[in-house]
């Protein structure tokens, strides 16, 4: 920092405690004439019992209550170094806030035991809070007086400051680190001082007390700045029938009483009088609507005692193991081995609920071991829907060779597709250093027991042959990023980049044409890809300008796919997760919605593969064909049909769109515009780019429920049957997905601690907005109505019509 410049806090900034020490009394007390009748003229050494009594004043009036140090009776001169606290923070002080300080002696008579005080201010003339050591000079016989101005000022008076205040005013500069040290220097002028001290001492024969109190430092100065709504003006007490707030310093520290009565009813004596206790109507009804909590909810005092009383009875109950272990005080070594005996006895629960055993509010080996246990059940199919996350919750295990990684690498082993996506999501987060050496750990495990199969376990390859395969699909990544670099330097527009582009494929890079071997495709494992059709290959006009490559597939067929470098598609990847999950959730239920769910992997932190599904977007087809129903009848005619199409397709539009509309307000998919909302030939609407979820949208005023008028008018406005069937499906669905709710939440839970954008922004508040989406307070026939009311909400929404047109107007231009 240089010279000139002056580095500085504001008071109201800072959301502290206000904290001092009081250190110890200087100077003699005067004697006190002894009672004893045979001494009476005589006079004894003082043993004394002294405490200080703090209060803080602002603007001269009384603020809190006021605060004692503890008893001091070691005899003279009187130390007692204890930290105090106060109930009020910085930011509420005012400039002329002041700490009065009383000292007082217990040990004599009613009407001697004031021995003296002081006061003083908290924020010098400059206005800067004070800091460092503070000698305060005592008013004998006065209790401190906080008006302002006072009358008990600590501070000496300049006409009798000498040579011993300028020093320890210099020695308080130095203890703060504002004068540079020298040691040897330091250590003569310290004897200097004493000896100024001990000459002053005698000169003024020790007739003032001092109190030295030490206040808090920063790391710069502290300026007083009002904190404007904050700001907070202590109000005389009035005889009036207005509340008064009270601070009381014990809130929020345990109850001795009430600690001790939770020890003895959670002991080992008492498991033989619990085991037979059954809950009353009322308790049981109580522990059901606990049940019937979100992972996300914090149980109160009374709660956790509830279920812990009844947990015998509660054996039975599967939803009940998770809200049970939260009641659990893990740190009691006691409690804990009761519990982990309950849980080995327990009825074996679902796998969504031991997703979240896996979060990071366990961290109990033996209840993360469980939950992997659990998770044994579960098929490869059901597995893969949570592999990102179980990847995500290594985080929280307590080792890096956990439990839950050799679980992951042992069900790698006999899934090919399964050992593809582990390794892509693990090596992927090798770039986060904090957690780096842990998936590393992973990363070779698996390498190490995959490269130990032998041949015929995983088809005719060995596992040699199996790993190389996996190793050659970032081998084939890494030379598309150079493809896209090469691509990029061309200057020119669009169309001379992709002659590039494929005179790359048909010259340097020929390789890629015809692979050597065949390589397993990165986002479909089990499809083996012998090379690119550069005929086919092209490139986005974009700013990253994306790659769009056709392989030719070993059983004779192709596959397309989006190759994108500089762009983060984490995001994008959780959300087509999420789609896929909800996909295969509704379809459990007899309901096909005709989702979209294409595959997306991210193989690097600014570089990944997306599906290409062939569509045109809303804005493409709305330019040319003036309506969405205009361009089906292109593809499906039917002039007996609704609307001039077949009832299939305009029975496929509806259901699409009614279930993007429901997964989109769940997951609170924001930017919603025409460009990113695909139609395919067979009338499947589907999203695409999630650069915004949980909430967030850079467009202001958005609607609840991304439904634009083009849909709408599609099925005929909103008074034909077919919107009325929309809204049908829409109400079925989200009561289907309310259902998976804890799933869904656990699943987010476990991201927490990943890199996502809008996930590591602020984890809690994501999740929490995501739980709110469920309306859980609800039961199914008023979330019928709920949801009812979203829809018509949104599509009477102007505001984002306008906004669309101006998005439109810049498309254009572009």
């Amino acid at each position: 920092m240089s010279g000139n410049e002056f580095r500085f806090f504001l008071s109201c900034d800072i959301n502290l405690p206000v904290t001092f020490s009081i250190e110890k009394l200087e100077g003699i007390l005067p004697p006190i004439k002894s009672t004893n009748s045979e001494t009476e003229s005589a006079t004894e050494e003082r043993r004394v019992e002294l405490y200080v009594e703090c209060t803080l004043y602002i603007d001269g009036a009384p603020f809190g209550l006021p605060t004692r140090t503890r008893l001091e009776s070691t005899g003279p001169p009187s130390c007692w170094n204890e930290l105090i606290t106060l109930s009020t923070k910085y930011r509420d002080l005012t400039v002329h806030s002041q700490l009065a300080l009383t000292v007082w002696d217990v040990s004599c008579e009613k009407d001697e035991g004031l021995i003296g005080g002081a006061t003083i201010l908290l924020f010098n003339s400059k206005k800067q809070l004070k800091t460092g050591k503070q000698k305060l000079r005592l008013w004998p016989g006065k209790e401190a007086d906080g008006s302002f101005p006072t009358a008990t000022p600590g501070k000496v008076p300049r006409h009798e400051r000498g040579e011993l205040e300028r020093l320890e005013k210099l020695e308080n500069k130095y203890e703060r680190g504002q004068i540079q040290r020298v040691d040897w220097l330091d250590r003569l002028t310290i004897k200097a001082k004493e000896r100024i001290k001990e000459r002053e001492s005698s000169k003024n024969g020790g007739s003032h007390l001092y109190l030295i109190v030490d206040f808090c430092s920063f790391e710069h100065r502290v300026v007083f700045q009002e904190s404007g709504a904050n700001f907070l003006l202590p109000s005389p007490l009035m005889s009036t029938n207005e509340i008064v707030i009270v601070w009381d310093p014990e809130v929020g520290k345990i109850n001795p009483s009430e600690h001790k009565q939770l020890k003895l009813a959670r002991s080992l004596t008492r498991g033989i009088i619990d085991r037979d206790l059954k809950p009353s109507s009322n308790e049981r009804k109580s522990i059901q609507r606990i049940l019937k909590y979100p992972p996300t909810r914090t149980l109160s005092g009374d709660e956790r005692q509830l279920l812990w009383k009844f947990r015998f009875s509660l054996m039975s109950e599967k939803r009940a193991l998770t809200k049970f272990l939260r009641c659990v005080e893990w740190s009691d070594v006691q409690e804990a081995k009761q519990a982990l005996e309950l849980m080995g006895k327990w009825v074996m629960i679902d796998v969504s609920d031991a997703l979240e055993l896996l979060s990071p509010v366990f961290e109990s080996e033996e209840v993360r071991a469980y939950a992997v246990s659990v998770l044994e059940r579960a098929d490869d199919e059901e597995l893969q829907c949570y592999l990102l996350q179980l990847v995500q919750a290594l985080r929280f295990e307590r080792s890096d060779k956990s439990r839950l990684s050799h679980f992951l690498v042992q069900r790698a082993l006999r899934n090919i597709e399964f050992a593809s996506f582990l390794r892509w999501y693990v090596a992927v987060e090798l770039h986060d250093p904090a957690y780096a050496k842990r998936f590393y750990c992973t990363h070779e495990i698996l390498e190490e027991h995959m490269m130990k199969l032998a041949a015929g376990v995983n088809g005719d390859e060995d596992g040699f042959k199996l790993w190389q395969s996996l190793v050659r699909q970032t081998e084939l990544t890494a030379q598309l990023c150079s493809i896209m670099r090469d691509v990029r330097n061309v200057r020119g527009n669009t169309q001379k980049k992709i002659e590039k582009l494929r005179q790359l494929l048909s010259g340097l890079l020929s390789e890629l044409t015809y692979f050597e071997e065949p390589i397993r495709s990165p986002m479909a494992p089990n499809v083996l890809i012998t090379g690119i059709v550069p005929s086919e290959s092209s490139i986005f006009k974009s700013a990253l300008h994306p790659l769009r490559l056709t392989f030719r597939t070993a059983n004779g067929g192709s596959c397309k796919i989006i190759f994108k470098k500089g762009d983060d598609i984490r995001q994008d990847q959780l959300v087509i997760q999420m789609v896929s999950l909800m996909d295969r959730l509704l379809k459990l239920e007899n309901l096909d919605l005709h989702l979209t769910p294409y595959k997306v992997l991210a193989t690097g932190q600014d570089e990944g593969m997306l599906e290409f599904i062939p569509s045109r977007s809303l804005a493409q087809i709305l330019s040319e064909h003036r309506s969405i129903i205009s361009y089906l009848q292109k593809f499906h005619p039917d002039e007996h049909g609704p609307f001039g199409i077949t009832a299939t397709c305009l029975e496929t539009f509806i259901k699409s769109c009614a279930g993007y509309s429901v997964i989109t307000y769940i997951l609170g998919i924001g930017d919603r515009h025409l460009d990113n909302l695909l139609l395919r030939d067979d009338g499947r609407l589907f999203h695409v780019d999630f650069g915004f979820i949980l909430g967030r949208d850079p467009k202001p005023f958005p609607p609840p429920m991304k439904l634009c008028k083009e849909m709408v008018e599609a099925m005929g406005g909103a008074e034909s049957q077919y919107y009325t069937r929309f809204k049908s499906y829409c109400c079925e669905a989200y009561n289907i997905l309310r259902k998976s709710s804890n799933l869904i939440l656990n699943l987010f839970h476990l991201m927490a601690g990943s890199n996502i954008p809008d996930i590591a922004s602020d984890p809690e508040k994501g999740i929490l907005k995501l739980q709110e989406k469920f309306r859980l307070d609800l039961d199914d026939e008023a979330c019928i109505h709920f949801f009812q009311d979203l829809i018509n909400e949104s599509v009477s929404a102007l505001f984002p019509q306008m906004v669309e047109t101006i998005h439109r107007w810049a498309q254009y231009w572009r």
